[in-house]
Formats: C-alpha cells, sequence, structure tokens
C-alpha cells in the first residue's frame, strides 16, 4: 500500500487525478490522556463539610510539532474545589490529540491547532473531569461549554492591536 505509515493519508478526501494531494485537510488522528491526577487532600474530614466549594477552573493550550504533518495538541485543565476549611479536591488533566494537517497556510494551521482542535477534544476532557470528581467521592462537575474559537480570535485581536500600539524603530 503506498501510503501505509501515512498517518493523515485517510484525512484527505479530495486527491488530485495524478494522485498528488494538493488540497488542505486537517483531522484529529488520535486522542488519549496524557496525564491525570486527583487529590482528595482533606479525605475523610471533607465529606463532613458543610459548605459548598468554591471551583477554580483554569485552561491552558499547548502544542508541539510531532513531524512535518502532525502536532500533538495539549488541553490541560486544572480545577480546585475549597471551602473555608480547606481543599476538598484537586483533578488535573492533560488531555490530548495529535492533529494531522496538510497543504494548509500558516494562520489556518495554528486556528486549527489553538481553536478547533481544543473545541474537539474538549468533551471528552469535560466527561473524564466530571468522572474523578465523582470518583473522588463528589458530585460530578460538568465543564460548561467553552467557545474556544471566540477566545481565539479575541487573544489574537488583543495581539493585532498590541503590535499596532508598540512603537515603530527610533524616532
Amino acid at each position: 500500500m503506498a501510503d501505509e505509515g501515512n498517518v493523515i493519508s485517510n484525512l484527505d478526501l479530495d486527491s488530485a487525478p495524478n494522485g498528488e494531494d494538493t488540497g488542505p485537510v486537517a483531522g484529529i488522528i488520535s486522542q488519549y490522556v496524557k496525564d491525570l491526577s486527583v487529590e482528595n487532600p482533606n479525605a475523610p474530614d471533607c465529606f463532613q463539610w458543610q459548605d459548598a466549594p468554591q471551583l477554580d477552573i483554569q485552561f491552558n493550550i499547548s502544542a508541539k510539532v510531532v513531524s512535518a504533518e502532525v502536532q500533538e495538541v495539549v488541553l490541560k485543565v486544572q480545577l480546585t474545589a475549597k471551602t473555608e476549611q480547606g481543599t476538598a479536591y484537586l483533578v488535573e488533566l492533560d488531555y490530548a490529540g495529535l492533529v494531522g494537517m496538510r497543504n494548509l497556510d500558516e494562520g489556518q494551521s495554528h486556528a486549527f491547532v489553538y481553536a478547533e482542535a481544543p473545541r474537539i477534544l474538549f468533551p471528552f476532557a469535560r466527561r473524564i473531569i466530571a468522572d474523578a470528581v465523582r470518583d473522588a467521592g463528589f458530585p460530578p462537575v460538568m465543564l460548561e461549554p467553552i467557545d474556544f474559537n471566540g477566545l481565539y480570535l479575541q487573544q489574537f485581536a488583543e495581539q493585532q492591536a498590541a503590535a499596532a500600539a508598540a512603537p515603530m524603530g527610533n524616532a
């Protein structure tokens, strides 16, 4: 088979008549839990606490090049539940996906890696977080949907504005 070992060849449905792949293509090849940590530091005392915990949720998206056409995108989620008595639980998840991309310009590939790929990965990470909190002995936490595309566009606009406001050269 000519495409054996080419992990993103199946993503491209529009090949040129001569067999050359010229159309843009991007997709998730695989997804997996890269790291998961669940801490219940005040058990069993925390199960007697009456106050509802305050949740602090942090997200981060990172990417690294695996090969010329594949990047690993990691959606990092950190959830901390605290009350006045102390920390009830902490969940840290690194949920990753291998993203295959071919024939995309730099802007398109950047947007796919930092907006579209996290959007695709998020529902799976959300489920893992809910299950981890439940398995720690607490009611599951169902994270609200996140508009990764909107956040990406907002950060892009802020970067453009900052670049435009920066002084150019020496006057």
